[in-house]
């Protein structure tokens, strides 16, 4: 949520809190605790481990610490769909709404495990950036030729969802509209993406239809965009599936080639972004890009960010290791 405190000023106002939810996503929950226990124990003589590593490193955590600070007493959710976590959790969260059982949710995602296994597991799999090592900030560089993985990061976004009703009724500032969502499964591999997109496409379609917007009233999409060979690629093809030509007159970018990938984090820092663009009705840019890949020939907005008078349906991807596919469509403000 944009603005500082506003979480806690609104679920205040909730009685008992009972009408409000939370969902929360992480892929990997907080691992340093348990790897700082793990390394004490076998060093120091087998000396009793913090009782709360194993505790803390579940990815429920997150969504269990926000709920007790808030007193947040509705449905506790935390979805753990890897890197699509995020967006598949303010998805779900959007349901609450729907379906009449939450008067507000906060949600989105996030992930803080930066730790030693988790670099050399990426590393290992030939998915993190191995070039500009001499210029660390042009390291990520989605959609260009010249890409060679995604930069490793975290980080957190959240926020707050309620009825259009409920908004109104409490003088909310409201930033962006929650059309629909939808998430779907490669059904392919444990790691590598489906080079043909089947997964991608169908989310995306699918997100559409439960919006109920057509292809032509996309105007931006927000992509997953991870700067690595195989994942910039089959989204390009899957956009070009889902949108045909109309793909070609789509304003499309990264927020991973300024902010890295965040993991379960970066989809719901990518839906505060979305929000925003919709709300100042500005694009940030896909920074980095500056030789063109033919298989990745569309409009990315390269390294100058675009006025956008008039922007009124945004599409965000994540995609997710394990074949995990989340989109989400958001409308201006009502």
């Amino acid at each position: 949520c944009p603005d500082p405190g506003a979480a806690e000023h609104v679920v205040a106002a909730e009685a008992e809190g009972e009408r409000v939810g939370v969902v929360i996503g992480s892929s990997l929950g907080a691992h340093e605790m348990a790897e700082q226990s793990t390394y004490k124990y076998k060093t120091s003589g087998f000396v009793k481990p913090n009782p709360l590593s194993l505790i803390n490193s579940l990815p429920n955590m997150p969504a269990h610490y926000v709920s007790k600070f808030f007193r947040a007493l509705g449905p506790l959710n935390a979805p753990s769909t890897a890197c699509a976590a995020g967006t598949q959790s303010v998805g779900e969260a959007s349901e609450l709404i729907r379906n009449g059982r939450s008067d507000m949710v906060i949600t989105g995602g996030v992930e803080a495990v930066l730790q030693d296994y988790a670099i050399a597991g990426f590393d290992a799999m030939q998915a993190l950036a191995s070039e500009y090592n001499d210029n660390p900030s042009a390291a990520s560089r989605p959609f260009d030729a010249n890409r060679s993985g995604f930069v490793f990061s975290e980080g957190c976004g959240i926020v707050i969802i309620e009825s259009l009703a409920h908004a109104l009724k409490r003088g909310a500032k409201i930033y962006a509209e929650i059309l629909g969502h939808a998430s779907s499964s490669d059904a392919y591999h444990i790691a590598a993406l489906d080079p043909e997109g089947r997964g991608a496409i169908r989310s995306m379609r699918w997100a559409l239809d439960d919006a109920h917007v057509n292809t032509e009233d996309i105007q931006y999409i927000n992509a997953h965009g991870t700067s690595t060979k195989a994942n910039d690629a089959m989204e390009t093809l899957a956009i070009k599936q889902v949108f045909g030509e109309q793909a070609y007159n789509l304003a499309i970018s990264s927020t991973k080639s300024m902010m890295g990938h965040a993991l379960a984090g970066s989809g719901a820092i990518e839906i505060v972004a979305c929000a925003m663009t919709l709300f100042d009705q500005i694009i940030h840019p896909t920074i980095n890009y500056e030789t063109p890949d033919p298989e990745c020939d569309l409009d990315y907005v390269p390294n100058v960010a675009r006025d956008a008078k008039g922007l009124r349906y945004i599409l965000s991807n994540s995609f997710g290791l394990g074949g995990q596919n989340a989109t989400i469509i958001l409308g201006a403000r009502p």
